[in-house]
């Protein structure tokens, strides 16, 4: 019903924005002005009708044992507010008779019939309100209560609550019978809750309810103070006067402009949200999908995109388009080395693990009625998967987001280039570079900044410029979840105790990967050391072990890696904006001395800060097939390139003392002439996909990933556009698409 509301205003605020567009002159500065104003409007309208003021209800939610009684006693005593218990308040004073010998008397479907037409009659202001468990089981009767209050879900793990029931001596609860124990039961009834809450509240095992009581009072702080959460460019230079406003932008908005105005990457305003030893603790049973929706949760305002709407998007995304249940396994390789598995999406790279989600939280953030253009660089993998992502969409938004992207024609595998020409679609579509990434990515940052452009696109063709590129941080921010989820997969298994510290190895190009990793140290997993691995192309080993980034007299090799030939690696603005403690002023120096010089340098004091948690080292062509070999003759797993540059930089910079997590990019089959090279096996073809299936032959580990072999024939068959290197070529090249899929 949030949801609703909040479309349904934003509609009409953006069809008066672009109802008259026939005056061109400088009607696209107009239009972005009204769409920085749709959004202003939006949060008035969410904090008029949602504040918690004097007349709300909060409302505590949650199943048998979860303590909402007695957490709901607490608020109203520090409220000095009523506190109304719906079993002994509302349904024992109806119906003159106890809940359980109402539920003996009418039996299930019946008994949540009538609870839900007490709860119906029923109506309070200012009050607490704890609900019974099977509530959320009635719709109606949960709209009636959302319409004056804010729902808290107090989500206790389900192994918890059977232990209080126990202790309660409650051995049946409203839906059970003989043939359903109590444990599925609360997971069936986990999909109700999810449907209703506005904010969650992790109830870790052994926290008192008092704890509990002032966690809930701080999540409807949080719920009601819609700009609290906001995002500055990484160039953002703090104003001499204390009292001048910050320009900030919010979640919403940095999803869809993908870059800052001035050039910079949108990062959080203030620090991450952070999660207890308890919380951690009781996410190591969740299941990869519960993982995510209660960290990303914490990392997106719901004025942006409400709780149970974003646990849509999330189930939509990982629900079945991975080929692993896990989605991102860890799978140990051999002494305390330990492989993340990011492959099984279908694409078969980690760059499924947020472009599977990221076109769903674009899609919701967007204005209904403006055209958004998805300009994206890749180095090989990044192409194919935003192209899938992207046309997983509904066919409504398909209409309206349309996807480019360029890559380097002759520097991404054979595979790759198949693959991302196969991925082509209705709203999607490819264009070769005669260039390689760096020219790719710099070219799409230029059409960004080119106001002329931008703003002829949206007065010609009601056409917006966005990216998906990890400079996006709607791209960056799923990225979080999988380093959290590895760490608890490892404490679930056996391996290690929750605290014990762990090291992670990254194949490192354009930084998000072991950024994103740097991240979840913020919320709270015991990262050590950050172990940052390149291949020919070290310029990030270099500046690491240096402080100098120098792009002088240093050329871009190709490599079997492709996905990290890079030299211009965006994210490091990002982690060097988070050492340098914001100083945009000196990210804005330095950026602009590599784009006109070529190189800087930092100071030494700032080198000693990353060196604290970053090493670095960097892997040759022949070090890399020498690891796929002999990693395959000891454990009979392949390694792709990328994961075999990361094994040799963690076996030589790791000191052994603690676990090692190697993050493993893609699945070998996209590089099968460089594993068959590694492997020594002759090549019967030359084609991509006689290669892929004589390796899938192999009885290796990780196993064939089908949906790569099913696209591949498919894939040979389809063509792309290619163009020069030349920024006003790709240009034209934008211009066209948009026209074609918009006017």
């Amino acid at each position: 019903m949030l949801y609703l509301n909040r479309c349904q205003h934003l509609k009409q605020i953006t069809q008066k924005c672009f109802s008259s567009t026939h005056v061109k002159t400088d009607k696209h500065a107009q239009l972005f002005l009204s769409r920085t104003f749709a959004l202003a409007e939006l949060r008035k309208s969410w904090h008029s009708i949602y504040s918690l003021v004097g007349d709300k209800n909060i409302i505590l939610m949650g199943p048998p044992g979860a303590g909402k009684t007695t957490v709901g006693r607490i608020i109203g005593q520090k409220l000095g507010c009523c506190v109304i218990d719906v079993d002994d308040d509302i349904l024992e004073k109806t119906w003159n008779m106890s809940v359980s010998e109402k539920l003996q008397d009418v039996g299930n479907e019946q008994f949540l019939e009538e609870e839900g037409k007490a709860v119906l009659n029923f109506s309070a202001s200012g009050s607490v309100i704890s609900l019974t468990g099977s509530n959320p089981m009635h719709d109606a009767s949960m709209r009636h209560l959302k319409k004056n209050g804010i729902i808290v879900y107090l989500d206790v793990p389900p192994i918890d609550i059977v232990s209080r029931l126990k202790l309660m001596k409650i051995d049946r609860i409203v839906g059970q019978n003989s043939e359903t124990s109590m444990k599925d039961l609360l997971k069936f009834r986990r999909q109700y809750y999810k449907k209703w809450y506005d904010t969650r509240v992790l109830c870790e095992n052994g926290a008192s309810p008092e704890e509990v009581a002032d966690k809930v009072l701080n999540a409807v702080k949080r719920y009601q103070d819609v700009d609290s959460e906001t995002f500055i460019s990484t160039r953002h230079i703090l104003p001499k006067d204390c009292e001048q406003k910050v320009p900030t932008k919010f979640f919403s908005e940095a999803v869809t402009e993908g870059l800052a105005p001035d050039g910079g990457l949108f990062v959080p305003e203030k620090e991450f949200p952070k999660l207890n030893f308890g919380e951690w603790k009781s996410l190591v049973g969740a299941t990869y999908i519960e993982r995510a929706q209660i960290l990303l949760e914490k990392c997106i305002h719901p004025a942006d995109i409400p709780a149970s709407r974003l646990g849509e998007l999330i189930e939509t995304a990982y629900g079945e388009n991975f080929a692993c249940s896990k989605i991102a396994p860890v799978r140990h390789l051999s002494g305390n080395q330990f492989i993340l598995e990011l492959f099984h999406g279908p694409t078969g790279s980690f760059k499924d693990l947020s472009l599977q989600l990221m076109p769903h939280l674009f899609a919701h953030c967007i204005p209904p009625s403006c055209n958004y253009m998805i300009l994206v660089a890749t180095s090989g993998d990044t192409g194919s998967a935003v192209l899938n992502g992207f046309s997983r969409l509904s066919k409504d938004d398909k209409q309206r987001i349309a996807v480019a992207t360029f890559f380097p024609e002759d520097g991404v595998s054979d595979f790759q280039k198949a693959q991302i020409i196969g991925c082509q679609n209705e709203n999607g579509w490819a264009v070769g570079v005669k260039s390689d990434f760096d020219f790719c990515q710099t070219s799409i940052k230029r059409i960004f900044q080119d106001s002329d452009f931008t703003g002829f696109l949206t007065v010609e063709y009601g056409t917006v410029l966005s990216s998906a590129n990890s400079i996006n941080w709607g791209r960056l921010l799923p990225q979080v979840v999988y380093h959290a989820s590895a760490y608890l997969d490892l404490v679930s298994q056996g391996f290690i105790s929750f605290g014990s510290p762990v090291d992670v190895c990254i194949p490192t190009g354009n930084f998000g990967n072991i950024l994103a990793a740097v991240y979840a140290k913020t919320m709270g997993i015991p990262i050590r050391k950050f172990i940052c691995a390149s291949n020919q192309n070290h310029v990030l080993t270099d500046f690491i072990k240096t402080g100098h980034y120098d792009l002088r007299e240093r050329k871009l090799a190709q490599t079997f890696s492709p996905a990290i030939d890079i030299l211009k690696s965006s994210n490091l603005e990002r982690h060097l904006h988070l050492m340098a403690n914001k100083d945009g002023q000196l990210m804005t120096r330095l950026f602009n001395q590599l784009e006109e010089q070529h190189h800087f340098q930092i100071e030494k004091i700032l080198v000693e800060k990353i060196q604290q948690d970053f090493v670095a080292d960097w892997c040759s062509e022949g070090e890399c097939l020498a690891a796929i070999h002999s990693t395959y003759n000891t454990s009979g797993y392949i390694l792709d390139p990328h994961t075999a540059v990361a094994k040799v930089v963690a076996d030589r910079m790791q000191d052994k003392t603690c676990p090692v997590i190697v993050s493993s990019t893609a699945h070998y089959s996209k590089f099968a002439p460089a594993i068959m090279q590694a492997l020594k096996i002759k090549e019967i073809s030359q084609t991509s996909s006689s290669q892929v299936y004589l390796l899938s032959s192999y009885n290796a580990l990780p196993p064939p990933h089908e949906a790569l072999l099913e696209r591949t024939k498919q894939q040979e068959k389809m063509e792309c556009q290619v163009c020069a290197a030349d920024v006003n070529v790709l240009k034209s090249h934008v211009e066209k698409l948009a026209q074609n899929h918009f006017i």
